[in-house]
């Protein structure tokens, strides 16, 4: 299959190929029938973000980025057992909580566990980093949010990328981004990768864009439990590795800023104003 690979050298090329309401963002993405062959888009990706190749503590990248590739879930954690939605927040903390409107969220199991690998799904399904992938149940919606990591403290990031297996039909796998003011600033469709394939699809703000929460939606059919789709027509389409901008505090805009200055400025006129009439009286 034909593959996009974007780099920060090409931004000319890409405003051309990005929606004009998204020039804010530099979009990479490619797919392909094996990991290897979207790796040079994930990792132009991760040299436009920063915090070079070798992960500290909590998936941390020199304090630029943040990956989470599923495999250090334990196995108490991972399908059949649900995901706790704060796990990359609390349990291993890298400023991220997840929402959706389905039933909550599963990690594949590990092969050699009772439990089929790939949410039993393994003629549809392969890995880009071994072994585990990330569902919602009975959802094709995830929700991301930021936080400071490891405080409830909200945050915003400037680049987010994932990487999306068994995209087959265009146009039903996608991300979107939202600003503060939950405002829908960056959407893009994943390229197709056909059965078994995988997705790259990441964008990065070059015009002090900030992403307050990201929605990925992930084909159009479900996973309700191993080995059990929500139909058994639908495109069905699962997650792997997340990468994305260190989350940090979330700051005021200065137009909201000016706002409450305006604000605190007209109430204590008001209570000068109202001090004034009580001495008058008195």
């Amino acid at each position: 299959m034909n593959s996009i690979c974007k780099s920060a050298g090409t931004v000319a090329a890409l405003l051309l190929l990005t929606p004009a309401a998204w020039a804010g963002f530099v979009t990479f993405e490619s797919a392909e029938a094996t990991p290897a062959a979207i790796t040079p888009t994930r990792d132009a990706f991760r040299v436009a973000v920063g915090g070079g190749s070798v992960a500290g503590g909590a998936g941390s990248f020199g304090g630029l980025r943040r990956e989470i590739n599923w495999d250090g879930v334990p196995d108490v954690r991972a399908d059949p057992n649900p995901l706790p939605a704060d796990f990359f927040n609390v349990n291993s903390p890298r400023g991220v909580v997840f929402s959706t409107p389905g039933s909550g969220f599963l990690v594949s199991a590990n092969s050699g566990l009772p439990t089929p690998a790939l949410f039993g799904l393994a003629s549809e399904f392969q890995a880009f980093s071994t072994q585990r992938l990330f569902t919602a149940v009975s959802s094709n919606i995830t929700d991301v949010s930021f936080f400071v990591p490891g405080t409830t403290i909200a945050a915003t990031t400037t680049a987010f990328g994932a990487i999306f297996a068994d995209v087959e039909v265009a146009g039903l796998t996608r991300l979107e981004f939202f600003d503060e003011q939950n405002s829908l600033i960056y959407s893009r469709d994943a390229l197709g990768a056909g059965n078994q394939g995988l997705s790259f699809l990441g964008a990065v703000a070059n015009g002090g864009e900030r992403i307050s929460r990201v929605r990925l939606t992930s084909g159009l059919n479900t996973i309700v439990a191993n080995g059990e789709l929500g139909n058994a027509n639908d495109d069905v389409v699962v997650m792997d590795d997340f990468l994305y901008a260190e989350p940090t505090q979330a700051v005021p805009e200065p137009s909201s800023l000016a706002l409450a200055s305006l604000g605190l400025v007209g109430g204590l006129a008001w209570l000068r104003r109202r001090r004034d009439a009580v001495q008058a009286a008195g």
